[in-house]
Order: structure tokens, then C-alpha cells, then sequence
């Protein structure tokens, strides 16, 4: 796995939820692993969209933290008047010398778990798991959000940070980064500061190293870049720099017009908005006449702006934080295990100059059949279908019953995940899945070329059924890896779509 954590397959089984009811029998889904994972924001309005959705989600991982943090984007002052200029150049041009810059308050998540609260049973009908409101409120902590980078005190939301990283449990911790990475920085300079004059220095080090594993959107403040890495070079940092675009304000531009239907404002008032419950109801979108106090950059609700935007009314308007936790839901990819697989949260290489560290940008593309051409947001934009019936499903959750709403189809193989074979071999492969819904599914074969060394197509024989072959081609180098997806699509409404990947390797 090339230096990318194997503690990543122990994430932890989950045999007690607190604060969660006692589930339904019938539900769709078991109570199974569940990564472990502190979000930290900024609170832009494509914060609250991700926030939003990810409540909906809130039964895939454990969620060990809600910290507000601040950006290059957000930042609420001192409260005396003290001017800050950005060290980040485009906001230093844009808004030079400021005492705040558009701060949301720090109580916009605590509204939307209160949301949350009044949708939770009727999710509960749906899926095991969802923890209560008050179990998420008391997760919710107010990190370092004075200025853009601020790291130099303790808060709350860092200290909460810290002593998650130095608890007792091994398992790995994915820290989302949805703003700057600051909150996380002075958790991680507190630490150091504590022990690194001491014995123990070693072995938290190491600990820490094994234990962090840091999603990030952008570098949206220095610290990173200032601190973090100079300073804890180890810790495992995933760097979303490009294929976020695809989820975020200019998606127009990324994603094929195909797709552009399921961030259309028909998608969204036909399956997220309306009759969806408290917590859609919040969602915001292009034209729908809202508007975030203390943010005017907020102007995606005004028509007028719509229009000026070529935007029609209810129109998408930005997910950008969205990947960082769909990189942790288990749909079958595997991704959690190495990023350069690829999955809904993205596909990332390792960094040449930082074995810990894996990116994406115009060396990471994979082929847009769309477009005919190697795309480098396309191993993101490739799931937009998928994820966007999924979201709509999850929404209906929220006020409809388990025999009127979709639930995934469970996939498996009848084999192991990673085979080998030698050049010129048969490779026989095998899935099987079921329904909950008992509704019919349809199976497809595909290789997922740029996840693997083996950079030939191989022939797979019967695409369409759940048994196939393929012969590893002469042109193969023992070591290659080639990647299959199963693919497992049913028919209900909206169609959801569930995995199985296979890693040959070429013996």
C-alpha cells in the first residue's frame, strides 16, 4: 500500500452507538465499520450544503468532532478592532486589511442538528445507527477562529482535537478540513508543546503519525504548509486541490452536460427540497430567495443574480467540502484503503516529494468518456450520477416509509478481492447481490485503467452478468495490478448503485 496506513483496514466494528436508538430489524443496513472522523468548517454556504447532506450520512462514520475553524474566506475577528491581512495573495488582493471577513456565527450547526433531530426516526426506519441530536450537539466545539491562520492560543475546538488524537483507541482519525487547517495546527503545536521535551516524545510522535489522517480542501489559510508539515511530516494528508470542482461553484465548466442534469434545479426541487423534511428544507440553492446574514458574497438566492449567472431557479450551487467524507463511505471501492484507488471521495497519487502525502491535480486524470479526453477532475465528476441518486434517496429517507423509499443493493463476490494470475491466464470472476427493496438489478463489468500499473485494456468476456473472465494480456508485466469494478444498479426509485472492485495481480 506504499506507505498509506494498514491500520486503515482495522476501522473499528462499531457494537454500540451512544445516544443511538435501538434500530429496526427490518433496516436496510447493519451497523458495520465505521471510520472515525472530525470535521472542521468554516461555515460558507457550501459548508452548510455539505453539512446538510453529511447529516444524512451520519450512520456511515463515527462522527468524533464538529469544530467551527476559520479561512482566508471567514474570519471573525478579535472583537477589538484589529485590522489582519491575509497571508494567502488572492484574499490579500481581493480584501486587504479587514477586522472580520463575512463570519457566519457559530451557531449555524448547532440549527441544522436541531433539523436533523426532527427527520432522525423516520431515517431510522431506513438504516441502523443515526445518533441523536443531542449526542451531535455535544459533539460541536468552537476552534480557532479569530483571524485566517490563527493558531496561537488553545480553544476549545483544538483542545476537544487533541485529546481525540492522544486517546486510547488506534484506530485511524480522518480530520476534514472544509475552511483552514488552523484548529487542527494548534491541536497538533499543543501536543508538541506538552511533550517534546519528554520522554514519552517518541512515542506520541509516532502515535499521532499513525492516527492523523487529514482530508483537505484547498490550502485555505498557511498553516499547513507553515506548520503541519515542517513540523509533523508524517502525518498522512490526502490534498484535493482540483477534482472538488466538479461539486463546487464552477461545476458548469467541469461537468459534462450529460451529467449537468443532476445539479440541475429540476433535480434538486423534484428529490432534495420540497416534501423531503426540516432538514432539506434548509439546503440552498440557486434563486431560492435566501441569504446568509453577514455573508454578501452570499448571492445565489437573488433572481436577479441568478439570471446574470445563467443559473436557473434551484440550480446547484457548490458541495465543495462533500468529497472529504465521501471518501469514507464504504459503497464497495475500497478506496479507504489506498487512495490511488480512486472511489466517491476522488483518486490521488503519492507525493514525489512526501511519501505521506497523496494529491491530485493534472498528473491524476482519468478518461472522460464524455468528452473523449483525459480529464483531471474526472475521477470525481465520473460519480456525480451515483452520488446525486444517492443524496435523493437519503432525502426521502427523511420523510417517507422503508416499502415507499430506495435502499442500495448489497453486493458481494464469490471469490477474494485481490487474485493473481500469470500472463496469459483465464481469470474467472464471480459476484452476487441482493436487493432490499426486491428489486431487479442489473450487473457491469468494467476496468478501472488508471487505478492500475497495467495500462492495456483486457477483454472481459459477458460485461453484463454476474459471472465474467478475462484473460491477462501478453503485454503484461508481472507485478501489474488491474482493477474490475462489479457494478450493481437496481431499478428502483432513483436507482441506486453499489460496488465490488477485484486488484489481479500479474504474477
Amino acid at each position: 500500500m506504499n506507505n498509506f496506513p494498514n491500520s486503515l483496514l482495522l476501522l473499528f466494528l462499531i457494537f454500540s452507538c451512544i445516544g443511538c436508538k435501538e434500530p429496526n430489524q427490518t433496516t436496510a443496513s447493519k451497523i458495520k465499520e465505521k471510520a472515525r472522523t472530525i470535521i472542521t468548517t468554516d461555515g460558507e454556504v457550501d459548508d452548510v450544503d455539505s453539512f446538510i447532506r453529511m447529516l444524512l450520512y451520519a450512520n456511515e462514520f463515527e462522527i468524533e468532532g464538529l469544530v467551527y475553524s476559520s479561512s482566508q474566506w471567514h474570519y471573525k475577528g478579535d472583537g477589538k478592532g484589529t485590522e489582519f491581512m491575509s497571508e494567502m495573495p488572492l484574499t490579500a488582493s481581493i480584501y486587504g486589511k479587514r477586522t472580520e471577513l463575512r463570519w457566519p456565527g457559530t451557531n449555524w450547526m448547532e440549527e441544522l442538528i436541531g433539523k436533523y433531530g426532527e427527520v432522525r426516526e423516520n431515517l431510522l426506519l431506513h438504516a441502523q445507527g443515526f445518533p441523536t441530536a443531542d449526542h451531535l450537539l455535544g459533539l460541536v466545539k468552537v476552534g480557532n477562529i479569530d483571524f485566517e491562520g490563527e493558531m496561537s492560543k488553545d480553544t476549545e475546538g483544538s483542545e476537544w482535537i487533541k485529546a481525540i488524537l492522544l486517546d486510547d483507541n488506534p484506530s485511524p482519525v480522518f480530520l476534514q478540513v472544509w475552511g483552514g487547517t488552523n484548529t487542527i495546527a494548534r491541536a497538533l503545536k499543543s501536543i508538541e508543546d506538552e511533550f517534546k521535551e519528554s520522554a514519552e516524545w517518541e512515542e506520541i510522535y509516532q502515535k499521532i503519525t499513525e492516527k492523523a489522517i487529514i482530508y483537505t480542501v484547498l490550502d485555505q489559510d498557511a498553516t499547513y504548509k507553515k506548520y503541519i508539515a515542517p513540523n509533523w511530516p508524517e502525518v498522512k494528508v490526502i490534498y484535493n486541490s482540483d477534482q472538488f470542482w466538479c461539486l463546487a461553484y464552477p461545476w458548469p465548466s467541469r461537468v459534462p452536460e450529460k451529467l449537468q442534469q443532476y445539479l440541475s434545479g429540476d433535480f434538486f426541487s423534484e428529490h432534495i427540497l420540497f416534501d423531503r423534511g426540516a432538514l432539506m428544507a434548509e439546503y440552498y440553492t440557486w434563486g431560492d430567495g435566501r441569504q446568509i446574514e453577514n455573508d454578501p458574497e452570499h448571492h445565489h438566492g437573488d433572481l436577479q443574480s441568478m439570471r446574470e449567472n445563467n443559473r436557473n431557479q434551484y440550480d446547484f450551487i457548490s458541495e465543495g467540502d462533500s468529497p472529504a467524507y465521501f471518501y469514507l463511505l464504504d459503497v464497495g471501492l475500497r478506496s479507504h484503503e489506498n487512495p490511488s484507488y480512486g472511489g466517491w471521495g476522488g483518486r490521488f497519487i503519492q507525493s514525489s516529494e512526501n511519501p505521506n502525502r497523496w494529491e491530485d491535480g493534472e498528473n491524476v486524470s482519468d478518461f472522460n468518456f464524455y468528452t473523449g479526453k483525459q480529464d483531471a477532475t474526472f475521477p470525481q465528476t465520473r460519480w456525480i450520477k451515483e452520488l446525486q441518486h444517492d443524496f435523493a434517496a437519503r432525502a426521502a429517507w427523511c420523510v417517507k416509509d422503508f416499502a415507499s423509499a430506495n435502499h442500495p443493493p448489497q453486493v458481494s463476490l464469490k471469490h477474494a478481492n485481490d487474485l493473481t494470475a500469470g500472463i496469459g491466464d483465464l481469470v474467472s470472476l464471480s459476484g452476487t447481490a441482493t436487493d432490499p427493496d426486491n428489486n431487479e438489478l442489473t450487473f457491469l463489468w468494467w476496468q478501472y485503467l488508471e487505478a492500475g500499473d497495467f495500462k492495456g485494456l483486457v477483454q472481459i468476456q459477458d460485461k453484463d452478468a454476474a459471472e465474467t473472465s478475462f484473460v491477462i494480456p501478453q503485454e503484461a508485466r508481472i507485478g501489474d495490478t488491474i482493477h474490475l469494478i462489479l457494478q450493481v444498479t437496481d431499478n428502483g426509485f432513483p436507482a441506486l448503485t453499489r460496488y465490488q472492485r477485484v486488484i489481479v495481480t500479474v504474477s
